[in-house]
C-alpha cells in the first residue's frame, strides 16, 4: 500500500524501511531507550510497518504487532524533528486504521505519554475499563543489559 499527500509517501513495504533511521530515533525515545538494533530489526520483521517518506529519505515510521484478524498494538510512532508541525503523525495514523489489514480488527491499543490528541484524533480514547486490564512490565535497560 502506497499513499502520498504533498510532497510524502506512506508505504508499507518493508523492504523500504530503512534501520538506521527507525533504531537512531528509538534509541533516544522514551519508551524504547537504548534498545539494541538487533531487537528493532526482530520487531520490524514481526509487525506491520508504515515508513513515512520525504523523496528517499525515511522521516517516520509506525509499526503495528497484530494477528490481522480481532487485535492491533501501536508502536514506534515518530516523525523527525525537521517534518513536524505538518500533521504528518496524523495522516499516519489516519492511514494505518485505513489499511487493509486493519480491516475488522475489534481492538487497537497503544500507549502513550505526549501525543495523546493526535491518537484522539483518530478515535482512540483512554481504557474503558482500566481494572480488566494487566500488565507484566519488565526495566527496558535490564531486558537489554541481559541480551
Amino acid at each position: 500500500m502506497l499513499v502520498t499527500k504533498d510532497e510524502y509517501e506512506i508505504d508499507d513495504d518493508p523492504g523500504r524501511v530503512d534501520l538506521d533511521v527507525v533504531h537512531g530515533f528509538l534509541l533516544g525515545s522514551y519508551w524504547a531507550e537504548g534498545v539494541p538494533r538487533d531487537v528493532v530489526t526482530r520487531s520490524v520483521a514481526n509487525s506491520l510497518n508504515l515508513g513515512l517518506y520525504h523523496g528517499e529519505s525515511q522521516v517516520g515510521f509506525t509499526r503495528v504487532v497484530t494477528d490481522r484478524a480481532t487485535f492491533a498494538w501501536v508502536a514506534d510512532v515518530f516523525v523527525l524533528p525537521g517534518h513536524r508541525g505538518r500533521g504528518l503523525a496524523h495522516w499516519m495514523i489516519e492511514t494505518l486504521l485505513a489499511h487493509p489489514d486493519m480491516a475488522g480488527l475489534r481492538r487497537f491499543m497503544l500507549a502513550t505519554s505526549d501525543a495523546h490528541q493526535v491518537y484522539a484524533d483518530g478515535g482512540f480514547t483512554p481504557l474503558a475499563d482500566p481494572g480488566r486490564f494487566m500488565e507484566i512490565k519488565r526495566p527496558l535497560r535490564e531486558l537489554y543489559e541481559e541480551a
